[in-house]
């Protein structure tokens, strides 16, 4: 782990044009024209070698601050104070909830520069290479469900703005994202940064501009009386929306140099996502509490307008630019998910077909959020839930694995050999995620399901904080019988020659 553990002062390797082919006028890619010296990825899920590392640790900062600071996270904040929940005991549930689940997104994030993969194909080792199938399709459930409601968010958005069909405001949206995402990692880190920069000076003039507002603010005043359930409710909803980057947050480290260290990209991955989710789901709940009758994106503008004539329009505008670039994410994201199935599956060459998964993915979006019910909110409501149940076993898993278990020792050759190390399913992996997932189901809390335990707790849903110690725990006594030492000598054996 010294490697792992190298201070902030570590210095950063030059930017290599080797994993980026530069795409100008007249040149085809994948059936691609653009004009521009605009540069395309060619890395999809395979591993990038140190020679192509490049970039600064800061960086991280702006990716996951704008992953946040978009209309979205706007409906999170609102949850709880549409329960009827006070402004004061909202916030607190927004801060704490999101500071749990930003706390062990950002250790994933650490996976990324030491591993050079995108973080789903770093699931192998705990789940086998066919077993980790079971999280991808999760993952993939998750993607496309999140493209979805960032589509019906904007086409609601459009429809108040220019009153066209909601359905119809899908198609600029989706193809954008496509754009950005089809392009890449680098420019997505570059527009991330743009975008970063715009959402600070709206949220800062949002924030001091509240307080000219005494409408805005007179909730924050006292706290008001404390109810368990939409607290719960709220503090769980952060969690599980900052949890869920977990899934895809090495993907945008992955081209770091090795020796940034893991406390550098811990805390600017850490401090980027709760600040940025965190400052705009406060801003949701100050929104739904001062226009509760209308709905979120309404009510931000309502509150912006109120500031003053004419900031609404501008602020909402500006949180649409960050669900646009969100929506891109998401969709990388879920094409290399994909490509990561397809290769478990025995489809090989799958670099180039990046643009054609990125196809698939998006088209999936679209018809889900044509076909989707009417109230967003109460569907959202429901898509955090089942997030929350089905990433809390494997970020414990694949965390106690990476910090405890095999401490940052794996193969790189053999997470992608179907007959090599880490077998084709790991009884492991597959039992700790069951034992998790059985943990929990006591303490579901849904519109479908509701546990006994939460029944008893008027309806509060714990079980992110079973679902945790239970399977990382159960996973630690699986790997009792691992013979550790021989499988680190076998990787290190396998990867002689990986790197020059």
């Amino acid at each position: 782990m010294a490697s792992v553990r190298q201070d902030l002062g570590a210095s950063f390797r030059l930017i290599s044009p080797a994993s980026f082919v530069p795409l100008r006028l007249g040149q085809n890619w994948e059936g691609l024209r653009l004009a521009g010296p605009l540069q395309i990825e060619t890395r999809s899920i395979d591993y990038v070698p140190l020679a192509e590392r490049h970039g600064h640790v800061w960086r991280l900062w702006p990716i996951w601050f704008t992953g946040d600071a978009h209309l979205a996270t706007l409906a999170t904040g609102a949850i709880s104070v549409s329960m009827g929940l006070s402004l004061g005991w909202s916030a607190l549930a927004i801060l704490a909830g999101g500071a749990l689940g930003s706390f062990f997104m950002a250790f994933h994030s650490t996976q990324g520069p030491q591993m050079g993969l995108p973080q789903m194909i770093q699931s192998r080792p705990q789940f086998g290479y066919l077993g980790a199938l079971l999280v991808w399709g999760v993952a993939l459930f998750t993607y496309v469900g999140f493209s979805a409601f960032n589509q019906l968010l904007a086409g609601d958005t459009l429809h108040l703005l220019t009153h066209a069909p909601p359905s119809l405001a899908f198609a600029p949206v989706v193809g954008v994202s496509v754009l950005i995402a089809v392009i890449g990692y680098r420019f997505i880190h570059t527009v991330q940064l743009a975008v970063a920069g715009l959402m600070i000076i709206i949220l800062a003039l949002f924030t001091l501009g509240a307080f000219f507002v005494p409408d805005l603010l007179k909730g924050l005043a006292t706290l008001g009386p404390f109810r368990m359930v939409p607290f719960l409710v709220q503090f769980f909803a952060a969690a599980a929306y900052q949890l869920s980057w977990s899934i895809y947050v090495s993907d945008y480290s992955r081209y770091l140099p090795k020796d940034v260290g893991v406390a550098a990209s811990f805390w600017w991955t850490f401090t980027g996502a709760l600040i940025g989710g965190a400052w705009m789901m406060l801003v949701g709940a100050l929104a739904a509490a001062f226009a509760p009758k209308l709905d979120i994106v309404q009510a931000f503008m309502a509150a912006g307008d109120a500031m003053r004539p004419g900031f609404g329009l501008v602020a909402l505008l500006a949180s649409f630019v960050g669900l646009i670039t969100i929506t891109s994410l998401n969709l990388y994201g879920a094409a290399l998910t994909l490509l990561s199935m397809a290769d478990s599956l025995g489809v090989k060459k799958l670099s180039r077909a990046r643009l054609s998964a990125l196809v698939v993915v998006s088209g999936v979006s679209v018809a889900i959020a044509y076909l989707s019910p009417k109230n967003i909110m109460e569907a959202y409501e429901n898509l955090l839930s089942i997030l929350l149940y089905l990433f809390t076993p494997w970020t414990a898993i694949n965390l106690v694995d990476f910090y405890w278990v095999r401490k940052a020792h794996y193969s790189i050759r053999e997470i992608f050999n179907p007959k090599g190390l880490y077998g084709r399913w790991s009884w492991r992996g597959l039992a700790a995620y069951a034992l998790g997932m059985a943990a929990m189901v006591p303490f579901f809390s849904t519109d479908v399901f509701k546990g006994p335990v939460a029944a008893a707790l008027g309806g509060a849903d714990v079980s992110m904080l079973i679902g945790l110690p239970v399977s990382g725990l159960a996973y630690v006594l699986f790997c009792r019988s691992l013979d550790l030492a021989a499988e680190r000598e076998r990787a290190f054996q396998a990867d002689l020659g990986l790197e020059p």
